[in-house]
This record gives structure tokens, C-alpha cells and sequence, in this order.
């Protein structure tokens, strides 16, 4: 049971599952982002601020969202004190903007691991983005990359550096995409101040921080040369809509990377059902098990990697943000 400031007890399930929340939170953020990781640890022993949490809708406590809200008003907090003086003061702010937004973090690193799946299946591809956000993975072929070294596709802009292990299948050309389509609850537009202040609020502070705004500037710059299709709501019901504007003769490949654990269970089953059903490829970047068959889940869907799957199969862990590829055997 906790206890908030005045020695009332509210709801203790929803307590207790924030504090458990917070604290993996913590331990998982600890390495790339200390700064965070001090204070998720601190928000699980603030009684204020653990009931103004408890007080939203349960799909709105996530630690990334809460602390990417903050931010997005006013940076971020030097300290625990300095957090919980913004939450207390500024709460009727603070609220309407976890209300009004969503944690739709869009890492353009994380084509380096999709890169050898697409090298998979026969082109040309149309790529259909579950969880778009502002679609920043839908563009594979307008970034560079470099896989231990080795250079793949001309430089560009977006320059992808990734490390590998377990023998991956790094391809020795970009593949041909030719319909970019991505699907949201809330697509992001890159050419919105707002929004775009927003993608930019989700980037974690840390070591990796000033290389990753840099990344989602020059990819954001692509995608608004080059807007993709974005169609607003449900990943199950817009789906078809989606691929409806794939081209003749072209190969859909319905991806999403970080996408399912926000679902609920039922819903989430349903998502995998129904895309099994499509007549397309199917790439997830997913914690373990947030896919059927690609390992034990973590404790709210997330965990120390990804698991990278070409139809359900397993092929290799990738790390959360990019950066590196471990290739299962038999991937």
C-alpha cells in the first residue's frame, strides 16, 4: 500500500503497478539515459506525483510519455526536486498534453535492422507502417548505412551505423521502394512546429541524445521532400485502406517496430490474426513474445532488446534504438 502526502490510500493495484512500472523503467533507461533513469526512480517513491499519474487513463502512465510531456513544456529536470516542483505546479498543463499526445518515438536507426529482412523479400516494395508516427522508417533507401564498417548504398544524409554479430546477411544494395504508406492513431506531419517539437521531446537525454536529434532532423527533411501516405486510426480497421494504395504488381510489406506493447491483449491478438490473413510480407520489430513464437514476454512488453521476425519467424535481437544486430542461428 502506499501512502500519498495526506495518509490517504487510494486505488492500490494502479499504485503498485506504476511503481513497478517506474522502476523497470529506471533500470532498463539506466545506460542510455541516466538522467531518466533518476528520475522514474524518483516518480516511484513521490506519492504526489504517483496520484497525479494514477488520476489519467490507464494508456496514458507509460514513463516515456509522462517524461517526454515534461520535457516538451519546459526540458528536462536538472533533479528529482526540480520534477516534481514542475509536475505539482503545472499540472493542468502537464495533463492536457499527455492527454492530447502519445509516445510515437521515430528512430530512423532502426532501418539498420530492417535493411537485411527487406533484402529478404522481392521488390519492388510497398512499405505499410503499423504505428507510423511521422513515418521515418518507411524510407529505408533514402538513408545510408554502415554494418561493421562496411559501407551499403551512397551517402546520404541519414547515415546509419550498426554493429553485427551471429552472421547476418548484410545486403550489398538498398531496395527498391515505391509506395510509402503508414498507419496511426495520430500520424505526426514533420512539417508541423508542434509536431515536430514533439518527435524531438521523445529522443531520450544521454550519451546518444545530440546523435539521434541530428538523425531525426535529417530524416525528417526527407520525409517532407518526399511526404508519405499517412491514414489516421486503428491499426486493425485501417489496414485495409492501406493497402489499397499499394500498386499493381508491387509487394506489400506490412511493418512496426515498438508498436504492440501499447496495444491491449485482445486487440493486440487480433492485429496478428489479421495481418497472418493478408495476402503480404510481414516484418515486426517487437519486444520478446509481443509476437507469438519470438521468445518469453517481458514484463509490459518491453525489455533489454527487440526481437527482429520475417512472418512470424524469428531472425535475430536488435537493440531498442538501433545501433546493433545479433542474428539468431538458423535466422
Amino acid at each position: 500500500m502506499i501512502l500519498l502526502h495526506d495518509g490517504v490510500v487510494t486505488d492500490d493495484e494502479v499504485l503498485a503497478t506504476l511503481v513497478r512500472g517506474f522502476r523497470a523503467f529506471a533500470e532498463e533507461s539506466a545506460e542510455e539515459s541516466p538522467a531518466y533513469s533518476l528520475l522514474a526512480a524518483s516518480v516511484a517513491e513521490d506519492g504526489d506525483i504517483l496520484r497525479f499519474l494514477a488520476d489519467l487513463p490507464g494508456g496514458k502512465r507509460h514513463p516515456t510519455l509522462f517524461l517526454a510531456a515534461v520535457r516538451f513544456l519546459g526540458g528536462v529536470p536538472a533533479d528529482a526536486a526540480e520534477l516534481r516542483e514542475r509536475v505539482l505546479g503545472d499540472a493542468d498543463r502537464l495533463r492536457d498534453t499527455v492527454l492530447a499526445r502519445a509516445t510515437q518515438t521515430n528512430e530512423p536507426a532502426r532501418c539498420a535492422a530492417l535493411l537485411p529482412v527487406l533484402a529478404m523479400v522481392d521488390g519492388p516494395l510497398a512499405l505499410v507502417e503499423v504505428g507510423a508516427s511521422a513515418g521515418l522508417c518507411l524510407y529505408p533507401d533514402r538513408y545510408s548505412y554502415e554494418f561493421d564498417g562496411r559501407p551499403v548504398g551512397p551517402r546520404r544524409s541519414v547515415h546509419l551505423r550498426c554493429g553485427t554479430s551471429g552472421g547476418v546477411p548484410v545486403p550489398s544494395v538498398l531496395p527498391e521502394v515505391v509506395a510509402r504508406i503508414g498507419v496511426d492513431l495520430n500520424p505526426l506531419d514533420v512539417t508541423d512546429a508542434g509536431d515536430r517539437e514533439w518527435l524531438r521531446a521523445l529522443v531520450w537525454p544521454g550519451p546518444r541524445e545530440a546523435e539521434r536529434l541530428a538523425r531525426l532532423d535529417a530524416a525528417a527533411d526527407v520525409a517532407a521532400r518526399e511526404p508519405p501516405a499517412l491514414l489516421a486510426g486503428d491499426a486493425v480497421e485501417r489496414l485495409p485502406d492501406a493497402l489499397d494504395l499499394v500498386p499493381e504488381g508491387v509487394t506489400p510489406v506490412v511493418l512496426h517496430t515498438a508498436v504492440l506493447p501499447y496495444l491491449p491483449e485482445d486487440h493486440r491478438r487480433t492485429f496478428v490474426e489479421r495481418v497472418r490473413d493478408l495476402p503480404v510480407r510481414w516484418i515486426a520489430q517487437e519486444g520478446a513474445g509481443m509476437v507469438p513464437g519470438t521468445g518469453r514476454p517481458y514484463p509490459g512488453g518491453w525489455g533489454p532488446y527487440f526481437v527482429l521476425s520475417l512472418d512470424g519467424r524469428p531472425l535475430a535481437r536488435t537493440a531498442p534504438h538501433g545501433g546493433s544486430i545479433d542474428w539468431l542461428a538458423g535466422g
